[in-house]
Order: C-alpha cells, then structure tokens, then sequence
C-alpha cells in the first residue's frame, strides 16, 4: 500500500493524473524529501513494472485514481517499495489484500505447487483464480518468466 500512496502524492499534491517525470521526481525528491532523485527515478520504474504509471511521450500518467488515496499525515514510504517484487510477491499482495490469511495462503499455494509439479508462480495463480481473484497481469508475468527461463 506504501507504494500506491508514495506514487499518488505526486499527482494528488497538483490535482493531476499526468506529470513530467522530471516534475515526479522534484516532487518526491526536494518538495517532500522522501527519495533522493535516483531513488525517485527507482520508483518510477518499479511503479511503471506494477501497472501504476505509464510513460506517454516524457510525462507519467498514473493508471489509477491518485484522488482515490489518502495520504496520512506524517507518512513517510519505506525504502522497501524501491524493491520490485517478484511475481510470487505480487501475487500474494493480492490474495493478502482480498482478506486471506498470508501463513494459510503460502501453506496451499505450496501444496498446489507439490500436487502439480508446477512453479510457485504458477500455483499462485492457479490458487487466486479459484478463490476469484484477479490477478492476469502477475499471470502473465508468470508465462513471461518461464517462456523466458527467468525464475
């Protein structure tokens, strides 16, 4: 959710859904002090890799609804959102967030995995399809990465 909040500020500090990257990062770096700008600039690209901005011509345009997040005060990001999560990762963020318990999760998505002889990514999706959570975008990172020979 850091991440979500540290990306929409930007865009909810100027009432917009289409920044300049540079104008981004200046917001994140020197107005709000939360990155340095090569931090500022790691954001953008891991936010780009989940989905929650895209690169038109030289501005960002988030792919939500900044208007839509609260930025509590005294809110500062942790340096972890720098980090892109793997698909697994992402995939549990999404079964996390629709309410399931992460320990019971990580325990099925394992058995699934056993029962198939599949990749964890692959019976990460197979488990959130069944319970009727979406999540195509991590599935087809999932094909990506074994078409590729990523793990």
């Amino acid at each position: 959710m850091s991440l979500e909040v540290a990306v929409a500020a930007p865009f909810r500090d100027r009432g917009q859904t289409r920044l300049g990257e540079g104008e981004f990062v200046v917001a994140l770096s020197l107005d709000r002090d939360w990155f340095t700008p090569d931090q500022a600039k790691r954001l953008v690209d891991v936010a780009a890799g989940r989905g929650l901005l895209s690169r038109e011509d030289d501005a960002l345009v988030a792919e939500f609804d900044p208007a839509s997040i609260t930025v509590p005060d005294g809110f500062v990001p942790d340096e972890s959102v720098l980090r892109e999560q793997s698909t697994f990762e992402r995939i549990l963020s999404a079964l996390t967030d629709a309410g399931l318990e992460k320990q019971e999760t990580v325990a099925a998505i394992n058995e699934r995995q056993q029962e198939l002889g599949v990749t964890i990514e692959a019976a990460a999706v197979l488990y959130a399809r069944r319970r009727g959570i979406a999540v195509d975008d991590a599935a087809d990172r999932a094909v990506t990465e074994l078409v590729d020979g990523e793990t």
